[in-house]
């Protein structure tokens, strides 16, 4: 009889061991394919006409378009081409970061020894505006100005970079 339970009792213990041993399951998988971020220039930054004074200052055109002059002086009679830069950025309404330069450096056409530099970038994003998933960047910035700025046109042909990219 003791015989019988220790056998009784071995097949059971196989038999759940076996039924252990093996297990599966189904995993499904899947991949999406979205489309490129993409950003395309629409408007340069451009901050206009400003008279040279005697003391350093600086020009700050807000995104929206706006100058806002310290320490220097801008011509509201003729005030040239003033626009905040634009691009277009087409994300399929994914989130995405804007990354701007520090300082970006200006050249006079005839004196490129003569230097203005443009710094603290600012970005609006507006959203909505052409399409779902396309956003209007307005950019706006800093320019310094020193102390007897030479006259001249000052730009720098190889322009900013405005960079985007996927979370």
């Amino acid at each position: 009889m003791r015989a019988i339970f220790i056998t009784i009792l071995f097949i059971s213990i196989i038999s759940k061991a076996r039924a252990q041993a093996i297990s599966a399951a189904t995993i499904d998988a899947r991949a999406v394919i979205v489309e490129p971020i993409e950003i395309a220039k629409s408007v340069d930054l451009n901050f206009g006409n400003i008279i040279s004074g005697y003391t350093n200052g600086s020009i700050t055109l807000s995104t929206d378009g706006v100058r806002t002059a310290n320490g220097a002086q801008i011509s509201s009679a003729v005030p040239g081409l003033v626009s905040a830069a634009e691009a277009i950025v087409s994300h399929g309404e994914y989130n995405y970061s804007i990354t701007l330069p520090e300082s970006f450096i200006l050249f006079n056409e005839s004196n490129p020894n003569k230097i203005m530099i443009i710094n603290q970038f600012q970005v609006t994003p507006i959203t909505g505006i052409a399409s779902p998933g396309d956003d209007i960047l307005r950019i706006g910035a800093t320019l310094n100005i020193e102390a007897n700025q030479i006259p001249g046109v000052y730009t720098n042909s190889e322009g900013f970079n405005v960079t985007v990219s996927y979370n």
